[in-house]
């Protein structure tokens, strides 16, 4: 599959292939929806049910005259394990997902001369980013990190950081060329 490699600026710069083992497959919902309810499992709290009080943080919250109650919630821990194979290919699966919505764009370099959100929301209104992720090489230019920092409904990640929720959360998947060199590394 070959890609357009776009600047910041919206001027191409050159064309990319991409490996057909990581973004052509065809997505299969049932496994990025285990590896979504596997991230977001460990986020749930316990059983609040016949306190009748609101969630607090603590037994012993200030407002409690003497603290909580003689038998109260116990916590419980809700994450549970998956393979390390379905994590994989639930990964695969979403960056494929978005390679065949066509919601995938790659870019020559997440960097910025200076750190002024002004200046990339223009950018990112040339190339039609209102609600995207994008990732970067290993590092993140700071400057870019900053000005991108303030954006509503713009994350931008470190390629280590990549996730399945936080792709399937956001309408486009922004990759640097060095993203897509180390997720083609990475699934060797």
């Amino acid at each position: 599959m070959d890609l357009t490699i776009t600047t910041l600026e919206g001027k191409d710069a050159g064309k990319v292939k991409l490996n057909e083992e990581i973004f052509g497959l065809d997505p299969r919902d049932d496994i990025l929806q285990r590896v979504v309810r596997w991230q977001l499992a460990r986020r749930q709290q316990g059983s609040h049910k016949a306190q009748g009080r609101a969630r607090h943080h603590s037994a012993r919250a200030p407002q409690f005259r003497g603290g909580g109650q003689a038998h109260g919630p116990v916590v419980r821990n809700h994450d549970h394990d998956l393979p390390k194979k379905v994590l994989a290919l639930g990964l695969r699966h979403a960056l494929s997902a978005k390679a065949k919505a066509s919601d995938l764009i790659i870019i020559d370099d997440l960097a910025s001369a200076d750190a002024k959100t002004k200046q990339l929301v223009s950018q990112f209104a040339k190339l039609g980013l209102e609600n995207a992720l994008l990732i970067g090489g290993a590092e993140i230019d700071a400057n870019f990190q900053r000005a991108a920092s303030n954006i509503p409904n713009i994350d931008v990640l470190p390629v280590q950081g990549i996730n399945v929720y936080d792709i399937l959360r956001r309408g486009k998947l922004v990759l640097s060329k060095a993203a897509v060199e180390a997720l083609e590394e990475r699934f060797k």
